[in-house]
């Protein structure tokens, strides 16, 4: 980097000109007209952005922004309300620490999020990335906000060969130097739009790059090379048995999945534990049949390959397990993904109402 005044001047007209237009962003002419970031819907859309694509995040911030418009109508939501709608953005935990989090602002800060990053790292669910950005782009605090796009750009404008995630302390180190501190808020979401849309991970746009004069990979002709990655472990693949029973008056067994582990307390169906020999007992005594096919799904350490029993059963039919919901009260969209894959499968099998 030759001069990083002139990126950050360079990159600020360009996003200035160029921003993305979000649900949940105040842009650049907004703020120049002293619209400022509500820190509520910055850090909701923070959370949900997390591992997740700005297209799978528009509709649902939509629906919680005109369900709970504030935090406090967030925290005194129902738990199982607010999991159903997450239902889709994958990664459960955070939908409980969303609810932790709204619950601490709303009682113990009277609504009002902390406006620094390391207060805002007290906070349940918000990590280093999320601090730094609620930080900069609510209160335009000059914190370093480093997601992928970030780190793609300064491998890239520093020739950094160093691979992922080896490399991630230099990444943030020259990205903390190109901050600036006028703007910060602006600029993190710069780098970000900038390598959304332009400095992409296959065939970089560098032609119409603002940062053109001053990357170093473009000068050495490795930048369709980075950032480099170190090989990826292959991951383990799991097994399971899930049991959909429906009962003649077409009311479906859910239960709901335990408060910790992965798809905590979301509803789904009764099954096994996922492993390598999975083994259980069906929820209640029916005629189970086994569905062809099985439902595949893949988690962050695993593939999963779920097999299917379903049953009907008669209308006064009772359980211990779980509970039956009515169809009519039955929302397949409020289940998790890899539950709404064995509800789409199953469905096949089972006698229409």
């Amino acid at each position: 980097m030759r001069d990083v005044t002139s990126a950050q001047s360079a990159l600020l007209d360009w996003y200035d000109a160029h921003a993305r237009v979000m649900p949940w962003r105040v842009g650049p002419a907004e703020r120049r007209a002293g619209i400022v970031p509500d820190p509520y819907r910055v850090w909701l859309s923070e959370v949900m952005l997390q591992q997740t694509t700005v297209a799978a995040v528009r509709e649902k911030y939509l629906r919680f922004t005109a369900l709970w418009p504030r935090v406090e109508d967030l925290a005194a939501e129902e738990d199982a309300t607010v999991m159903a709608e997450w239902a889709g953005l994958g990664y459960y935990a955070r939908a409980r620490n969303l609810l932790k989090c709204a619950r601490v602002v709303a009682v113990e800060h009277s609504g009002v999020f902390p406006d620094t990053r390391d207060a805002l790292l007290g906070l349940p669910g918000i990590g280093p990335y999320t601090a730094a950005a609620i930080a900069a782009i609510a209160f335009d605090r000059p914190e370093t906000v480093v997601d992928g796009n970030v780190e793609r750009v300064v491998s890239r404008l520093y020739d950094i060969h160093t691979p992922l995630p080896e490399a991630k302390p230099e990444l943030t180190s020259v990205a903390e130097a190109l901050t600036p501190t006028q703007r910060p808020g602006d600029h993190a979401q710069a780098m970000m739009d900038l390598g959304a849309t332009i400095c992409t991970p296959r065939r970089p746009a560098c032609g119409i790059c603002p940062l053109i004069a001053e990357c170093a990979a473009r000068v050495a002709g490795t930048a369709a090379d980075l950032p480099k990655k170190s090989p990826k472990t292959a991951k383990p693949t799991r097994l399971g048995i899930a049991y959909v029973a429906q009962r003649e008056d077409g009311a479906v067994l859910l239960e709901t999945r335990p408060p910790r582990g992965l798809l905590g307390g979301m509803l789904g169906w009764p099954g096994t534990e996922w492993n390598d020999a999975p083994v259980a007992a069906p929820p209640l005594e029916a005629d189970w049949q086994q569905v062809p096919g099985e439902v595949r799904h893949t988690f962050t350490h695993f593939h999963l390959r779920l097999a299917l029993q379903v049953a009907v059963v008669p209308a006064d039919t009772q359980t211990t397990r779980g509970g039956f919901h009515g169809r009519a009260d039955f929302r397949p969209a409020a289940l998790p993904t890899v539950m709404r894959k064995a509800w789409d499968l199953a469905s096949s099998a089972l006698p229409p109402l």
